[in-house]
């Protein structure tokens, strides 16, 4: 683990306030083709899935690492036997993954795989979110759908042509925040399944974490984190697209006020204090 010197990318909203990521750490590159990063309080871990091949290969080269809160790689290939994993999911002892059309649980504690749910007509799901009550959601970017699992089936939760590339899902009670990746859209969809934009970031859209009330980063695939506030309001906090280090699915610890950002084509997790 490469320890840097803190670099603080800031944005001011006018004179009111403004955020703040002060790079933390970033992980060694061993990582290969990390897209998410899972924050497990209960075990104190991060999971990372790692690609390692492309993004849409049914290789059997995928797999999960496991990573220490202050970087320090526990893991790289902690549970395998995966194809092109993306986004995850916890509920108690289990965690879901996506894996390009099917949805894969692994045991925490073994690091098992103990599930696998083909998703019928999906083409890519990419993110995953589960609810309070442990609903797990999956979003499919190439069909404009969301999926919901229920036992060992799915059916559609959700679906409109409105989306061009469905990405980052993220459940809030009976709500949803979604990102969509072609277009940089930020959409609200209520529990009556109503579907509003609340946003916009920029086209590669990928991640959405909540920072607050009403308050996300919202993560670029190309390089950019921005902060949205409660009027819908964007701004840029993090470019890195000139040293093209990506920043994939992202996941934020409210209790030490961290972003986690998995770079993709870097291999590995770099990690930001965010303050406001």
């Amino acid at each position: 683990m490469k320890q840097l010197l803190s670099l603080a990318f800031m944005i001011c909203f006018g004179s009111a306030f403004c955020q703040t990521l002060t790079l933390k750490w970033k992980t060694d590159p061993q990582l290969p083709v990390s897209e998410s990063v899972l924050l497990d309080s209960k075990n104190n871990v991060l999971y990372v899935s790692c690609i390692d091949g492309k993004p849409e290969e049914k290789d059997g080269k995928g797999s999960i690492g496991k990573v220490a809160p202050d970087g320090k790689i526990i893991s790289a290939q902690w549970a395998s036997g995966l194809d092109a994993p993306k986004g995850m999911g916890i509920f108690k002892d289990n965690l879901y993954v996506a894996d390009i059309t099917k949805i894969v649980t692994i045991n925490t504690a073994t690091g098992k795989i103990t599930g696998s749910v083909e998703v019928p007509g999906s083409k890519f799901l990419n993110d995953i979110t589960v609810d309070k009550n442990g609903n797990v959601y999956a979003s499919d970017t190439q069909t404009g759908k969301i999926h919901i699992l229920k036992g060992d089936k799915t059916e559609v939760y959700f679906e409109s042509p409105e989306f061009k590339g469905i990405n980052g899902v993220l459940a809030l009670g009976n709500e949803f925040y979604i990102v969509d990746f072609a277009t940089g859209t930020n959409y609200k969809l209520s529990s009556d399944k109503k579907l509003t934009v609340f946003g916009k970031t920029s086209e590669g859209a990928d991640g959405i974490v909540l920072v607050g009330n009403n308050e996300y980063l919202v993560s670029s695939w190309h390089g950019e984190i921005y902060h949205v506030n409660a009027k819908g309001e964007s701004k840029k906090l993090v470019d890195t697209k000139a040293e093209k280090i990506n920043a994939a699915d992202i996941e934020y610890d409210s209790k030490t006020k961290t972003v986690y950002v998995p770079t993709f084509f870097g291999n590995g997790v770099t990690a930001y204090t965010f303050s406001k």
